[in-house]
């Protein structure tokens, strides 16, 4: 793995130099676009809006937009804002994970330490583990600031990213059902619930559209033919819903 960050997490006074690295890896199947007439590869080049010639990478600087001129910023401009930030993850809180709605995850990371660190990491892991806590901090990661919770994982430290309260969006918008569902109704739904409820098992969750999107792909390239299954989706009125949970009920037993 090739890591993505170094710093330190900042724990009070203590600082503990740390590595980041992405904790997912993308499980979609690497499709490629391409020239329907001949199938060459398309490619994205960056091009200058005014003389629609290339530009080298290298010559690529960002702006910002202020009173319809733009101001160009360098690397250091991004840590002059603030220098601490850039470099440390600073540890402000510790709350029981529990109290953190899933709404505000985002992206996992593995924190490992430098030998400089090995120490103080393993104390704040041992920490967290018995206190059944976990840390919130932030830090700045290209160009942006990012809150994020710290928790034990095996014998390592994870990193998530989750968003800012702003982030949210509100549900005021949305059209939602203001009515309470029947008594039998809801009776039927918590027994189906409770036929369906057992302990997590992550491993038994397969991404099975890429594995037959595979599938289709090897047996085009053999020259075999492929089917497409009939879908039919079936709308029923919601006055038969009670048949409907006995029926998943049946199913589900």
């Amino acid at each position: 793995m090739r890591a993505i960050w170094t710093g330190a997490i900042g724990f009070g006074l203590v600082n503990i130099p740390i590595k980041m690295y992405s904790a997912v890896q993308n499980s979609d199947l690497d499709l490629d676009m391409l020239d329907k007439k001949d199938h060459a590869n398309i490619r994205f080049k960056r091009v200058n809006g005014n003389t629609g010639k290339e530009v080298e990478y290298a010559n690529i600087v960002k702006g910002y937009k202020l009173d319809g001129e733009y101001v160009v910023l360098e690397d250091k401009d991004f840590e002059r804002a603030s220098p601490q930030k850039s470099k440390t993850i600073d540890i402000t809180d510790f709350v029981r994970e529990s109290e953190i709605d899933s709404i505000y995850y985002e992206t996992p990371y593995y924190l490992e330490p430098e030998k400089s660190g090995v120490r103080a990491y393993a104390l704040l892991h041992e920490a967290l583990v018995k206190s059944e806590k976990a840390a919130i901090g932030s830090f700045v990661l290209r160009s942006k600031e990012h809150l994020c919770v710290l928790k034990p994982r095996g014998q390592a430290i994870v990193l998530n990213r989750i968003r800012f309260a702003e982030e949210i969006r509100d549900t005021e918008e949305l059209n939602l059902p203001d009515s309470k569902p029947k008594p039998a109704e809801l009776k039927m739904a918590l027994s189906l619930i409770d036929q369906l409820t057992g302990p997590f098992d992550i491993d038994k969750f397969k991404d099975s559209y890429a594995s037959e999107l595979l599938k289709i792909i090897k047996a085009k390239a053999s020259g075999k033919k492929t089917t497409v299954p009939k879908m039919k989706v079936t709308h029923r009125k919601s006055t038969d819903l009670m048949s409907q949970l006995k029926a998943s009920l049946k199913k589900a037993s």
